[in-house]
């Protein structure tokens, strides 16, 4: 019953403990009922003990574990079996983006979440708990700006392999390369506020890493509706860069900087530009210096759990959309698509 639920903290294990892992696990024991029970990583030895939770080195043996939740942050290539394998065994599971290396592995996921509807399944598309983001997004829905014309992105770093591992330079184990692994962020926010494209354009290179997984992708998209978006995402931005500019009828919204784990993306703030009567522009800029994107997600994922809620955002039916469009932008490169032999999902 769920009188019983709120008597007791309900059991966590997460499989992956690298940076994303660990920084999950400070907000899920920082909840006042949530613990962590239970770890998982490569590096880490079995039935040990990590400031109180069992670790063990294969993440298919924390399964055995007595879970509630099981969050999932492995490389891409293990996420998708070992959310499928915690669904399967009746827990709710939380799994980081991307939801896998191609749009099959989500369709198998979604499969499964299909056939156990009463077990929560979010994807961390974490961006969207921003307060900047919330913010334009309350604006644009508002209609005080009017009706969104163009959205222009562009969001990059300095490298495709990030903490301690390489596996992200590796197609077979990632699947794509800056795009599938930092650009789905704005993907996911563009696709929010346009939704689908059924019209894209790109250019996708690997040219200066050399990966067999792309450094840079442009892409320009077209909706049914005549929205248009443009993105850049980058692993060859020398100056970590976060920039989502809105145009509407009636004004503009720049969201620029991101406050990340990181904190090399720069203050985080929204500048919000509105035609007034006489076409004047006013300019308003609010700064946001917390980043409760990360408490807030989990706060939402337990009262999904506790509650039976639906999950809205980081559905697995949204990560697939969201998917697919990181699939459309690698085929519509027809040299790319024909080096990989990628299909256009749609």
């Amino acid at each position: 019953s769920s009188t019983m639920i709120l008597a007791r903290p309900l059991r966590v294990g997460i499989a992956g403990y690298g940076v994303v892992g660990q920084r999950r696990r400070r907000f899920i024991d920082a909840h006042e009922h949530l613990q962590t029970v239970a770890v998982s990583d490569i590096k880490l030895n079995d039935n040990g003990r990590i400031d109180g939770a069992v670790t063990y080195s294969d993440p298919l043996n924390i399964l055995d574990e007595d879970l509630d939740i099981l969050f999932v942050s492995l490389p891409n290539y293990l996420a998708p079996d070992v959310t499928i394998a915690g669904l399967k065994r009746g827990f709710h599971v939380f799994c980081e983006k991307p939801p896998g290396r191609t749009v099959e592995d989500v369709e198998d996921v979604l499969k499964i979440a299909q056939g156990s509807p009463h077990l929560k399944l979010k994807f961390g598309f974490n961006h969207r708990y921003h307060e900047s983001y919330k913010e334009a997004l309350k604006l644009i829905n508002s209609g005080k700006l009017g009706s969104v014309i163009n959205l222009r992105g562009a969001y990059g770093k300095s490298k495709i392999i990030s903490f301690d591992s390489d596996w992200r330079t590796k197609r077979d184990q990632a699947g794509g390369g800056i795009l599938l692994d930092q650009g789905i962020h704005m993907l996911d926010m563009i696709r929010t506020i346009s939704g689908s494209f059924n019209e894209v354009f790109s250019v996708i290179s690997n040219d200066y890493w050399r990966h067999d997984v792309e450094d840079n992708a442009y892409a320009l998209m077209k909706t049914k509706t005549g929205v248009v978006a443009t993105i850049h995402s980058s692993a060859t931005q020398w100056r970590h860069t976060f920039r989502l500019e809105i145009g509407l009828t009636d004004g503009l919204i720049v969201l620029r900087g991101i406050l990340s784990g990181s904190q090399s993306y720069g203050d985080e703030e929204i500048i919000i530009y509105e035609k007034t009567s006489n076409d004047v522009l006013e300019k308003r800029t609010f700064e946001y210096t917390q980043d409760n994107s990360w408490r807030d997600e989990i706060d939402e994922f337990y009262s999904a759990v506790t509650q039976d809620k639906k999950i809205v955002i980081g559905s697995v039916e949204e990560a697939l959309a969201t998917m697919k469009l990181v699939y459309q932008i690698y085929s519509a490169d027809q040299n790319w698509a024909a080096k990989f032999d990628l299909q256009n999902p749609n």
